[in-house]
């Protein structure tokens, strides 16, 4: 067994002459990823372009690639909202997708409305920017806000009016676990600088699950927790050094917490970053866009590498640069 340039390329070789045209298909598939520093295709499983110091470009693997951001692209549109419903909302992809539904799949929740209960789901992004759903889905009880997100088959979202987190599993349409966020405001306590009942924000990342809020005990201070996928329980608690009414959303990536300076200056910034592996907070300042000057959510979908985003009516998506050390 021989494996080639870290690229996973093994095979069984039984003559020196099937190992030397093995070789070169290495030495050529090395020389089209790093040598033209081509983007790879993101998958769940993942590799993506990094940064390392010095500037170098290499394609790694999700864990390997975890690092600060750097940069985050222009934003792409990929749909207009039909309607007044979809002023404001949540699209999703599922970074760790399984049966019956593939990780291609895109679900959107169209968040004006005091019932908001449909999850509407598109066979790819082709179907999304054509808007034809493939499956309408009527949750079983109401969502609060923009906060939910997708993993490993589930949707989490927040109860409207209550601090009360819901696993629904997307195969059997049902409520697969609740639990209450332990002290968490709701219903308008403490939500991002925009408003619309923002007090809790659900997300995933490389490391698993995280929720986004604060308490009374925090005194309107961001505490973000990771939580057990299945059970809803906290599994670890930091409460940051910023106010959660100042920032107008944030997102994890890599452990790491960031938040968004304005949702409806064109020009603002990514201006605060928390890493949960030290306890410690710093101020950033990396370039951001609003391009339809009205984002009420801003989340991260760590098998694509991209920020999915809900701007004025647009449903859009910014690529993101890591750096590793």
């Amino acid at each position: 067994m021989h494996t080639l340039n870290d690229e996973a390329l093994s095979c069984n070789i039984e003559d020196s002459t099937e190992l030397f045209v093995w070789i070169w298909v290495g030495v050529f598939l090395c020389m089209s990823v790093f040598g033209q520093h081509k983007e790879v295709e993101v998958v769940s499983g993942f590799s993506a372009i990094c940064l390392k110091s010095g500037g170098r470009e290499e394609v790694l693997g999700d864990k390997e690639c975890c690092g600060e951001l750097i940069s985050i692209g222009e934003p792409v549109s990929h749909r207009k909202a039909d309607s007044i419903a979809g002023k404001y909302g949540v699209w999703m992809q599922d970074p760790e997708a399984v049966a019956p539904y593939g990780g291609k799949m895109v679900w959107r929740i169209d968040t004006v409305g005091s019932e908001v209960r449909q999850l509407f789901g598109y066979e790819d992004m082709d179907q999304l920017s054509k808007g034809y759903p493939s499956k309408v889905l009527l949750l079983p009880e109401p969502v609060e806000s923009t906060g939910a997100t997708l993993y490993r088959g589930s949707l989490y979202y927040q109860r409207r009016r209550s601090r009360t987190l819901l696993r629904y599993d997307l195969a059997s349409e049902s409520i697969a676990a609740r639990r209450d966020l332990p002290h968490a405001g709701f219903h308008g306590q403490f939500p991002y600088s925009w408003g619309g009942y923002t007090d809790v924000d659900l997300g995933v990342d490389e490391q698993g699950l995280w929720a986004v809020y604060s308490t009374n005990k925090a005194k309107g201070a961001i505490v973000v927790s990771q939580l057990d996928p299945h059970s809803l329980a906290v599994k670890r608690s930091w409460e940051t050094s910023i106010r959660k009414n100042s920032v107008a959303n944030a997102f994890v990536i890599c452990g790491r917490l960031y938040t968004v300076a304005s949702y409806t200056a064109p020009n603002t910034t990514i201006n605060f970053m928390f890493d949960t592996a030290t306890g410690q907070g710093k101020q950033v300042a990396l370039p951001f866009r609003n391009k339809y000057r009205y984002n009420s959510m801003v989340d991260y979908n760590p098998a694509q590498r991209k920020l999915h985003a809900w701007d004025n009516f647009h449903i859009v998506s910014y690529d993101v640069r890591l750096g590793h050390q």
